[in-house]
């Protein structure tokens, strides 16, 4: 950890314990940016009326205990007892310098979290035989930078992918599979438009609801078959699972989501243990009998009528619904997966069912209070009239067709502005700008807030969007081009090298060893947001929120265009030139290992 701010933590707590007691230590120092200095401390006024002293007397204390020799040059004490700190230009440079030597080896390169942990993310969770639509691109997403960022700070991380791959539907979609052969040209559907398959099946299945022997009856007895094990109905299963894999596949590739086949782990998977929890709850009396559907009723949830609401736990029927499959997940994450933390990334609309679940499971001894479950809350997609975002049909928009749409659109402008760039180069370009644009937009806005679909904001080349970032480390890597030194930074970059020799993830690797020094208020101001990365991430994994990474990133680009704007590079004398050539490339390692960690590419060329 390279902060200086929260380095001088530490220093203050002992100062406050030397002038209050060895009761004060671990009072927050109350760390706020400051107009007259690098930072402030706020502590002395929460602490002067705890010790009955006026607040500057109590700032005094503080500031005759502090010892910050070789880290400040500045300590001065405004207004009724803020303490303003003036960091050591010497220090800012050691640490920076500390910080390119750990972001030479790779661009994401981080100090680990002080205790890793085991971390379940459930993200995704498409339905087989459906078509993804906009409102999984969120799930999707979120869930995957979050992984990342957890990955790149030392959790073990595991991926689940909780499909929907059972239940009801099924029965109706393999008899529409049977009816029409695995080599028709409508089951090749499943893969090119499941939604086309998924709705050729319930129009069948309501045309026919009135006929005794007719579709609908017939897919009602498939479901009894597939849930008792007939070797037909479940290979036709097998075949729906399968197809439906290769479009989730076909989509995750399109975004850069790393989800594979070996992260799924649908409904299904916890079939044969959904009577064993049922009696389990039973036995305990967690679960009743309530018109003729077995129930929990865990504290604290009500009705709009004021009564209990219900977890339903067996459905009248017998069968079982969302929140046996729930919470056989829950208990088996806990168990089998000995998970520290549980993290489902899902829809804002699943909040109540999902905390009693949770609710119910720590009732049930299946989640102790030494493992955190979190419901990551993902707000809608809204269109321009703020509805939730539809096509003119007013059916959900298609995920495929809304990310070929970006790439398009993306093309477009880069067949514009760069006509020299080749073909192939154009077209690289234009899917990582116009996916990254896509992603980013998502990204940047609080997880659990709705926010508006709109492609020119997304795909612009100013304001905080993934495209301004993108073309800020594009920028950079020309004027490590233009100064001779690119071929400098090889070897040594995660994904391997591409042909001007940096990383796969577009970020510099190794690089010479020109000592960094920060003399203009520019580069001072850059050096001491270069040395917040760590801290940045450390607070999307607390708080798992990716959009704080994005704002590191938007005012780091922000930061960099004032510095090369204020501070010449290529035409500096050259030992200022090689200091700040280096720079650059400590601040292209931290865009596009950002960047990454966000699920983008850096393209070479914008």
């Amino acid at each position: 950890m390279n902060n200086p701010a929260e380095l001088v933590v530490p220093r203050v707590q002992a100062a406050i314990a030397t002038a209050f007691g060895e009761e004060f230590r671990q009072t927050d120092p109350v760390v706020r940016p400051s107009q007259f200095a690098d930072i402030q401390i706020n502590a002395a006024m929460a602490l002067a009326k705890k010790a009955g002293l006026p607040p500057r007397d109590a700032a005094a204390k503080i500031v005759d205990a502090l010892n910050l020799d070789g880290i400040c040059t500045g300590v001065e004490i405004s207004g009724p007892g803020f303490i303003n700190l003036s960091f050591d230009g010497t220090w800012i440079e050691e640490l920076l310098n500390a910080e390119a030597a750990q972001a030479a080896s790779k661009a994401t390169a981080v100090t680990p979290a002080a205790t890793p942990q085991r971390v379940v993310v459930d993200y995704s969770s498409p339905n087989v035989a459906k078509e993804m639509h906009v409102g999984h691109l969120r799930t999707t997403v979120v869930g995957d930078s979050l992984v990342k960022v957890l990955e790149a700070l030392g959790d073990t991380v595991i991926r689940q992918n909780h499909i929907g791959d059972w239940g009801t539907p099924f029965g109706m979609l393999i008899e529409h599979w049977l009816e029409i052969g695995e080599d028709s040209p409508e089951a090749a559907l499943l893969v090119d438009d499941p939604s086309a398959f998924y709705q050729a099946a319930r129009a069948k299945f309501d045309s026919s609801a009135a006929d005794a022997d007719g579709f609908a009856t017939r897919a009602r007895l498939r479901v009894v078959a597939l849930q008792g094990g007939d070797e037909e109905t479940f290979a036709v299963w097998q075949r729906l699972v399968a197809q439906s894999k290769r479009y989730f596949n076909a989509i995750y590739s399109m975004l850069g989501i790393s989800l594979t086949d070996d992260h799924i782990a649908g409904e299904s998977s916890y079939d044969e243990h959904l009577a064993q929890l049922c009696q389990e709850l039973e036995e305990r009396g967690l679960a009743r009998i309530s018109d003729g559907a077995l129930c929990t009723f865990p504290d604290g949830f009500s009705g709009r009528d004021g009564q209990p609401l219900p977890l339903i736990i067996r459905k009248s029927d017998g069968g079982y619904g969302y929140g046996t499959t729930d919470l056989a997940t829950i208990r088996y994450r806990v168990r089998e997966l000995e998970a520290d933390r549980v993290l489902y990334v899902v829809g804002a609309p699943q909040n109540v069912h999902l905390r009693m679940v949770m609710a119910t499971a720590r009732d049930a001894g299946w989640l102790p209070d030494t493992v955190e479950a979190v419901h990551v809350q993902i707000g809608n997609v809204l269109g321009e009239d703020g509805k939730i975002l539809k096509s003119r049909s007013g059916a959900p928009v298609k995920l495929m067709a809304l990310l070929e749409e970006a790439v398009d659109r993306a093309r477009a402008v880069i067949d514009a502005s760069r006509p020299e760039l080749s073909d192939e180069e154009r077209a690289v370009t234009a899917r990582q700008v116009g996916i990254g644009a896509v992603k980013y937009a998502d990204l940047s806005t609080g997880h659990d807030t709705e926010y508006v679909f709109d492609f020119d904001r997304m795909l612009a080349l100013s304001g905080n969007t993934g495209p301004y970032v993108q073309y800020a480390a594009a920028r950079i890597r020309s004027i490590l081009r233009k100064a001779g030194v690119l071929e400098q930074f090889t070897d040594g970059g995660a994904g391997g090298t591409v042909a001007d020799g940096t990383s796969a993830a577009g970020a510099p690797t190794g690089g010479p060893a020109t000592a960094i020094a920060v003399v203009e208020p520019a580069e001072r101001a850059l050096a001491l947001h270069l040395l917040e990365f760590d801290t940045t991430l450390n607070k999307v994994r607390d708080a798992l929120e990716p959009h704080r990474l994005c704002g590191y990133l938007f005012e780091l680009a922000q930061l960099f265009t004032s510095f090369y704007d204020q501070c010449p590079v290529l035409k500096a004398e050259e030992s200022v030139r090689e200091s700040r050539l280096a720079l650059c490339a400590l601040v292209l390692r931290r865009l596009s290992g950002g960047l990454e960690l966000l699920g983008i590419e850096t393209p070479e060329n914008m």
